[in-house]
């Protein structure tokens, strides 16, 4: 498919080296940030713009993929009629889209992605259109990058996976913060806690979480968790996160 981007950060940037490796042709890059759009246009064997009215009417397929709150302000006075456009947004509705063409829809890759990443990584991706042309259009985009992990997903599926992902991703990521800010006030080494992290990660490959979670909250060991609570006076924020989960793991059972 011939393809045009429109913007120039994490997920237009990783979308196009996907797209490039699974035999598109991207046209054009767009951008407020001529520069942004030029470099990304540079490695991907694209044209760059940052005018709206010399956006190319040509491609198969526009991606828009840019921040939620700015998808109405990028494509405000674009007007692309018969073509297929789709944002990359979890929680925006695709009828966003609906005064830029009859053909919207959502192109969702479920994944943290990063301009610099040196390694293309699995992109789940969730699709939905307007109707059936659109719909297929994008299923057979989203077939040629995540082969076995292409799925329609509507408004408020999609929202609730992005919930899910915040949850996984997100709070996860802050809990490995706040235990690094302790590791460090403590003299310790945060790094010798990644093979832990990694065996984790990699169990929940085979069993849910659930049927793998461990450690004294699970086991009811109070005085391991009295002993935590001691260790942890002089750390109030990493103290009260480790009281909330210590009591929705002992209620979850």
């Amino acid at each position: 498919m011939n393809i045009v981007l429109l913007g120039s950060g994490n997920v237009a940037a990783v979308l196009g080296r996907k797209f490039k490796a699974a035999g598109h042709t991207i046209l054009q890059i767009y951008s407020r940030n001529s520069a942004a759009a030029s470099e990304l246009a540079y490695e991907l064997d694209a044209e760059s713009t940052n005018y709206k009215s010399t956006i190319l009417k040509t491609a198969d397929v526009y991606i828009v993929a840019v921040k939620d709150d700015a998808i109405e302000q990028v494509t405000e006075e674009i007007y692309l009629p018969g073509k297929v456009v789709a944002h990359t947004a979890a929680s925006v509705p695709k009828e966003v889209l609906s005064r830029v063409t009859s053909h919207y829809g959502v192109f969702y890759p479920l994944q943290s992605l990063r301009k610099e990443m040196t390694r293309l990584p699995d992109v789940p991706v969730f699709f939905d259109g307007s109707d059936e042309h659109t719909k297929t259009v994008l299923a057979s985009l989203a077939r040629s990058i995540a082969p076995v992990q292409a799925l329609e997903a509507g408004d408020d599926d999609r929202q609730k996976l992005h919930v899910a992902a915040v949850v996984v991703s997100n709070f996860t990521n802050h809990l490995y913060t706040l235990a690094e800010e302790y590791c460090h006030k403590e003299g310790l080494d945060f790094k010798q806690l990644l093979p832990l992290i990694e065996e984790t990660a990699l169990r929940i490959r085979t069993v849910s979480p659930k049927a793998a979670q461990t450690g004294p909250a699970i086991r009811h060991d109070s005085e391991t968790i009295r002993k935590h609570l001691e260790l942890l006076h002089g750390h109030p924020q990493l103290k009260n996160i480790y009281l909330v989960l210590t009591e929705s793991l002992q209620t979850a059972e």
